[in-house]
C-alpha cells in the first residue's frame, strides 16, 4: 500500500486533524487518491458480501461485459449509475453485495480465434475442437481481463472476490440445469425450421441479435410465363417484383391475394420458372399485400420467413439454394458454387438475356443484418434446439400483473409487456465451438455411425449418464456423440442473477440471503435481450422474478446528440477523459447530465483536444470542495466533529442558522432523490448546495468570526467554538451524502477531517440523521434576499469602478418587516461582504422623508438598494461609461430583432439558433432599461 498524503505511513494510526490538515496537498490530485482507495477498499475488503452481517439485504449482479471487451462511455455510465446506487444503500445500512462478472461472448471470442487461425493458414476443423478450445481459454486468461481492470479503475464497490465468469464450473452445471429441467417440461425441442443464419459466423442467430439496416438497394421486376402459353383473356406471364433475385431458384410458387381482381382468373394455373423450367402454381393466400410490386409474391419457403408461413399453410416443398457459407448449392444449377451476390448479378444477367428482365428500379428498404457478423442475414432451413417462449412468457405476465418487476421509469413497463405477449420460439443453439456445449447426445449407432435429423438423442447432465441412458433404451452396443452445438451466449446470461448466487443449490447462502435480487440497472436496448429472458428463466426456475426493481437508462450521445457508435466513429474513450479530469469528474458529470430516468444525455467533446467542458466543470467542483475543505482543516485545528461535542442552538447566529436549514433540506432531498432513482436531481442539488449555499456565501459568512481576536467581542471564544462545529458538522455531512457520486475525493477529505484510521472508510459510514428542528422556510427565503441584496451591492460597486479599499455608505429600503429584520441582524456580515462603510435599512416612507442623491440603485425582489456615490468617483467618466452601454445595447436590439424579423432565419436557421437570438434580445432590452435607469439616477 502506497504511503497515503493523509496518514503518512510512519503515523498512520493516531493522525489528528491538525496533522491531517497540514498534510493534504495544496492541489488535488485524482489519480493518485483515486489509485490508493482502490486498493485500500480491497485490500481490506470494504465491498466484500457477508451474509451474516446484519441490516436488510440489498443486491445487484452488474450487466457482465464481454470478456473481449474495452471501456467504452456505456460502461462508464452504467457502471456510475450502478454504483451510485450501490453506495447510498450501503449508507443506509443494509448488507450489500454488488457481484461482478463477464459474460464468455461465443461468436466475438470465436471470431478472434478463427482470424488467428487464418493467418496461420489453418482453420478450426482443421485444429480440432480440444485444441481450440484450449487456445481459447489461454486467450482468456492472457486477454480477457481487460475490462475488468478497466471496471476497478471506475471505482467500482463490487465484491471482487465473488467475481464471475459465464463458463465458470459453477455457472455451466447452472446451464446444463436449466436446459435439462426445460427439457423434461416439454419448453425445449429440436427441429427443422427456417432460422436467421450469419455466413460470416457460421451459425444460427436469434432475430433479438439481428440488426435492421436501412439500405439504398433495388426493386427487379421479371416476366414468370404461363406454362399453359396463353389464357383465353390472351395472358401470357405474369411480373413478379423482388430484392433479392438470387433466391428465386427456390421459388415454388406465385402467391396472389384473392382479392385482387387483377389475377383472379389465373389461381389455380401453373408457371413454368425461368432459366429453371420448374412448373409451380400460382396460389391464393390472404396475407399477400397487393400494393407491394405487382401484387404477385414469388414464394420461397426455405429463404423468407413470410414465404415460409405461406408455405406451411399452402403445404409446400422447400427448396434450399444455398450453403451455410452463402454460396449457391446444387439446387442453383449453374450457379453452384457462387457467392449469393455475385450469384445476384449473374442471375439478372441471364434473365435479361432470356428476355424476363421487365425493369430495375431504385429501392429503399430494410434489411436484416447480423449484428456480429456484419452481414447480411440469410434465412435458411437448418436442424436447431428452440426454446417454446409462450408458457415462460405467461408465467412472467403474470408476475406483471403485481408490478413485479417494477420499471423506472414506469413507461418502459408497456414495452416490456408487449414483447411478452408478442413472441416467438427461441433458438438457442449456435454452430459455435466456443460456449456451452448442449448436454444432448447423439445415439449415433441408431443411424449408421452419422447424425441425421432421424437420430434419436439423448439429453443428460454427463456423459456418463448419457451413456447409461443409451445403453438402457438402445442396448449395450448403443454408440453416443454429444452434439457439436453451443448454446445462444443469452441462455447462460439469462439465468445470471440467480447462476451467481449458487443456483440450482438454493440452500446457498448466498442464494437465500441476496436472492431475489434488488435492482437491475440496465439500458432500454437489451429489454428484449436479457431482461425479459432474466425474468422468464427466473419465473420457471426460482417462481420468483430475478430483481424487484428495473432501472432503465438512457444513451450517451456525442457533442452533436448523435448516437455514439464503431460504424459512425463518434465514440468517446472514457479512459481518456479519466486521465485528464479524473474518474470523479467523469462519475459525476454523466450523473449530473440525467435529466431523468431512462432519458439520454449527452456529453460535451471536442475532438481536437479530447477535452470536455462537461467533465471540466465537475473536476473543477471536485477542486472547489477540496479547498473548501483545506479551509476548514486549517480553522479547525486539532478538533474534529466529534471532540467539538454538540452544538448549542442558542449560540447559533443567522448564518449558522441558514447553513443548517439549507443542509436539512439537502439531506432529506437527496436521501429521497436517491431512493427513488432521481440521481441526476441528487447530484445538481449537491452541487448548488457545495458550490454556491458553503462555499461561495457560509464560508465568506464565517472567515471573520473564525478569525476574530479577542478584541473583537467578549464572547469571541464560544462563538469561534459554535463556528467550528457547524463547519464541521455540515462539511462532514455533506461528504457522506456526495460519496456515492464521488467516492475517492470525498474518502480522502473525510479521513483528513475525521482523522480516522485509514481502515475506518467513509464508504460504510451511517447517512447523517436529518435534524428536521433546523428546518425553516422562513429564515431561507430571506436569507436568500440577503444574498441577493450582497450581490446587488457588489454589482453596483463594480458598475461605479471602485477600489475594493473604498468604503461607501449603503442605504436598503424595504417596506417588509421581515427582510429588514434579516438584513439588521446580517448587519455585520454585510458591511464586511460589500466592504460598506455604513448600512441603513430603512421603510420607503422614510426614504422619502430624506433622499438620496448621485446614486447608483439596484432592486431585487421588494428590496431596492442604493449606492451614493458622490464624491468617490468621476461622475462624467461613469456617465459617459453608461451612454456607451446603452448604446451597445440599443444597437444590439436592432440588430437581434432585424434577424428575428427575417422570416428566412427564423423558418431556416436551427431552432436552438432562433432561440439563443431571442435570449439575446432579452438581455439587450433588459441592459438597456437598467442603464437608462442609472442615468437617470445620476442625473
Amino acid at each position: 500500500m502506497p504511503s497515503s498524503p493523509i496518514f503518512p505511513e510512519s503515523n498512520a494510526e493516531g493522525s489528528n486533524p491538525k496533522e491531517s490538515a497540514k498534510a493534504l496537498p495544496k492541489t488535488y490530485d485524482p489519480k493518485g487518491t483515486e489509485s490508493r482507495w482502490q486498493i485500500a477498499w480491497e485490500r481490506d475488503g470494504a465491498f466484500q458480501g457477508k451474509p451474516d452481517n446484519p441490516g436488510k439485504a440489498f443486491s445487484v449482479v452488474i450487466p457482465p461485459p464481454n470478456v473481449t471487451g474495452s471501456l467504452h462511455m456505456g460502461h462508464a455510465f452504467n457502471t456510475a449509475l450502478i454504483d451510485t446506487i450501490v453506495r447510498f444503500q450501503r449508507l443506509q445500512g443494509k448488507n450489500v453485495l454488488c457481484l461482478p462478472g463477464t459474460d464468455h461472448a461465443s461468436i466475438a471470442v470465436q471470431t478472434i480465434l478463427e482470424k488467428q487461425l487464418k493467418e496461420e493458414g489453418i482453420n478450426r476443423s482443421q485444429l480440432g475442437r480440444k485444441e481450440f478450445l484450449n487456445r481459447a481459454w489461454e486467450w482468456k486468461n492472457k486477454s480477457g481481463g481487460q475490462i475488468v481492470g478497466q471496471l476497478k479503475r471506475l471505482g467500482y464497490s463490487v465484491d471482487w472476490k465473488r467475481e464471475r465468469f459465464t463458463l465458470d464450473e459453477k455457472l455451466s452445471k447452472a446451464v446444463n440445469r436449466a436446459f435439462i429441467q426445460l427439457y423434461e417440461k416439454g419448453l425445449i425441442y429440436r427441429g427443422e425450421y427456417l432460422v436467421n443464419w450469419c455466413p460470416a459466423s457460421g451459425s444460427a442467430v436469434s432475430d433479438l441479435e439481428v440488426e435492421m439496416k436501412e439500405v439504398n438497394g433495388h426493386l427487379w421486376h421479371f416476366r414468370y410465363p404461363l406454362t399453359s402459353g396463353k389464357t383465353a383473356d390472351g395472358v401470357s406471364h405474369i411480373e413478379v417484383a423482388t430484392t433479392r433475385p438470387e433466391t428465386m431458384l427456390g421459388d415454388v410458387a406465385v402467391a396472389v391475394n384473392p382479392s385482387d381482381k387483377r389475377y383472379k382468373k389465373l389461381i389455380g394455373e401453373m408457371i413454368t420458372l425461368p432459366l429453371v423450367n420448374r412448373q409451380i402454381p400460382i396460389i391464393a393466400d390472404e396475407h399477400v399485400d397487393k400494393s407491394f410490386g405487382t401484387g404477385c409474391v414469388k414464394v420461397t419457403p426455405a429463404h423468407d420467413p413470410n414465404d415460409f408461413a405461406i408455405g406451411q399453410r399452402h403445404n409446400l416443398p422447400q427448396i434450399t439454394v444455398m450453403n451455410k457459407n452463402g454460396s449457391m448449392n446444387n439446387n442453383a444449377g449453374h450457379f453452384e458454387g457462387l457467392d449469393r451476390f455475385e450469384a445476384r448479378k449473374s442471375l439478372v444477367e441471364a434473365l435479361d438475356k432470356k428476355g424476363y428482365l421487365v425493369k430495375v428500379e431504385p429501392y429503399q428498404h430494410n434489411v436484416p443484418f447480423s449484428e456480429r457478423g456484419k452481414v447480411p442475414i440469410e434465412p435458411l432451413i437448418s436442424t436447431q434446439w428452440f426454446i417454446r417462449m409462450e408458457p415462460l412468457a405467461t408465467k412472467a405476465k403474470v408476475f406483471l400483473e403485481h408490478n413485479d418487476p417494477k420499471f423506472i421509469p414506469e413507461r418502459w413497463t408497456k414495452v416490456y409487456r408487449d414483447w411478452l405477449t408478442d413472441i416467438r420460439d427461441w433458438c438457442i443453439s449456435r454452430q459455435l465451438w466456443w460456449g456451452h456445449q448442449i448436454p444432448a447426445w447423439f445415439v449415433i449407432s441408431e443411424s449408421n455411425g452419422q447424425v441425421t435429423n432421424k437420430t434419436p438423442y439423448i439429453v443428460a447432465e454427463s456423459i456418463e449418464e448419457a451413456q447409461r441412458k443409451a445403453k438402457k433404451k438402445f442396448g449395450e452396443s448403443a454408440k453416443i456423440q454429444q452434439d457439436e452445438d453451443v448454446l445462444d451466449t443469452w441462455f447462460s446470461s439469462g439465468l445470471w442473477p440467480f447462476s451467481t448466487l449458487g443456483w440450482p443449490n438454493e440452500e446457498d447462502i448466498d442464494f437465500k440471503r441476496w436472492y431475489p435480487t434488488s435492482t437491475l440497472v440496465t439500458g432500454f436496448d437489451i429489454i428484449f435481450f436479457w431482461v425479459a429472458r432474466m425474468t422468464m428463466m427466473a419465473s420457471i426456475f426460482t417462481d420468483k422474478m430475478p430483481f424487484k426493481d428495473v432501472y432503465i437508462h438512457g444513451l450517451v450521445r456525442d457533442e452533436e446528440n448523435r448516437k455514439m457508435s464503431k460504424s459512425a466513429g463518434n465514440g468517446i474513450d472514457p479512459l481518456l477523459l479519466i486521465e485528464r479530469y479524473g474518474v470523479d469528474a467523469l462519475r459525476f458529470a454523466l450523473v449530473r447530465e440525467v435529466a431523468g430516468a431512462g432519458q439520454d444525455i449527452r456529453l460535451d467533446y471536442d475532438r481536437q483536444t479530447d477535452t470536455s467542458s462537461t467533465v471540466e466543470a465537475s473536476r473543477n467542483f471536485a477542486n472547489k470542495l477540496w479547498n473548501a475543505t483545506r479551509f476548514a482543516l486549517i480553522h479547525l485545528g486539532n478538533e474534529s466533529q466529534n471532540t467539538l461535542g454538540e452544538i448549542n442552538p442558542n449560540a447559533l447566529n443567522l448564518s449558522d442558522l441558514w447553513i443548517l436549514s439549507r443542509l436539512t433540506r439537502v439531506n432529506i432531498k437527496a436521501k429521497n432523490s436517491y431512493e427513488n432513482y432521481n440521481l441526476g436531481e441528487v447530484a445538481k442539488d449537491l452541487y448548488e448546495f457545495v458550490w454556491h449555499d458553503f462555499c461561495d456565501w457560509y464560508l465568506e459568512l464565517v472567515k471573520n468570526r473564525l478569525n476574530q481576536s479577542n478584541e473583537s467581542t467578549t464572547n469571541y471564544l464560544a462563538d469561534q467554538k459554535t463556528a467550528r462545529q457547524v463547519l464541521a458538522k455540515v462539511l462532514s455531512d455533506l461528504l457522506i451524502m456526495l460519496h456515492p457520486l464521488m467516492p475517492h475525493l470525498t474518502e480522502e477529505l473525510w479521513h483528513g477531517l475525521t482523522g480516522n484510521p485509514e481502515n475506518q472508510f467513509l464508504a460504510l459510514e451511517i447517512w447523517p440523521k436529518s435534524e428536521r428542528d433546523y428546518l425553516n422556510s422562513e429564515l431561507e427565503e430571506s436569507f436568500d434576499e440577503l444574498i441577493k441584496a450582497i450581490s446587488v451591492v457588489r454589482n453596483l460597486r463594480a458598475v461605479a469602478g471602485l477600489k475594493p479599499s473604498q468604503k461607501v455608505p449603503v442605504r436598503f429600503i424595504t417596506n417588509r418587516k421581515e427582510l429588514a429584520k434579516t438584513l439588521l441582524q446580517a448587519k455585520s456580515d454585510i458591511e464586511i461582504l460589500t466592504r460598506t462603510k455604513s448600512l441603513e435599512v430603512i421603510d420607503q416612507e422614510s426614504a422619502n422623508k430624506n433622499p438620496s442623491t448621485k446614486v447608483l440603485a439596484g432592486v431585487s425582489g421588494e428590496l431596492q438598494v442604493l449606492l451614493p456615490i458622490e464624491g468617490l468617483v468621476d461622475l462624467e467618466s461613469l456617465r459617459s461609461r453608461l451612454e456607451k452601454d446603452l448604446f451597445k445595447a440599443e444597437k444590439d436590439i436592432a440588430s437581434l430583432s432585424e434577424r428575428l424579423n427575417n422570416s428566412n432565419f427564423t423558418n431556416k436557421a436551427p431552432t436552438a439558433v432562433v432561440a439563443q437570438c431571442k435570449e439575446n434580445l432579452s438581455e439587450a432590452y433588459a441592459q438597456a432599461v437598467l442603464t437608462r435607469k442609472r442615468l437617470e439616477d445620476l442625473a
